[in-house]
């Protein structure tokens, strides 16, 4: 159900379609209030989610495939099963190692996801 807040209640993935928002990257919002926010991201190998910074909290479940997942300076290479988690304002970026899945999510929820 969408409110004035967002989203709540029972969501179900396939009444929400999919956004690109880069070169081999996809993303479904499918839940967010004011406060939290979790998308759903599909990437194809070699897709690039470039270094970037934002105000908001983030954690990243890793559903399938794997990354070269770079926070700050350092750069590790992550799994399906594995996680990240970043404070307010640290730089990050990811690499697809092969296509590839991930849970994004932002507290509070990323306004320029929803500004239409």
């Amino acid at each position: 159900m969408e409110n004035q807040f967002g989203m709540s209640g029972y969501i179900y993935n396939n009444d929400y379609e999919w956004e690109t928002v880069g070169e081999g990257i996809r993303r479904k919002i499918l839940g967010y209030n004011k406060d939290l926010m979790l998308v759903l991201v599909e990437f194809k190998k070699g897709s690039v989610g470039y270094i970037h910074k934002h105000y908001h909290s983030q954690v990243s479940y890793l559903i399938s495939g794997s990354f070269e997942v770079t926070i700050g300076s350092e750069k590790k290479v992550q799994k399906a099963g594995d996680v990240y988690f970043l404070e307010s304002n640290v730089e990050h970026g990811v690499v697809a190692l092969e296509d590839s899945s991930l849970i994004d999510v932002f507290a509070p929820h990323r306004e320029d996801f929803v500004k239409k």
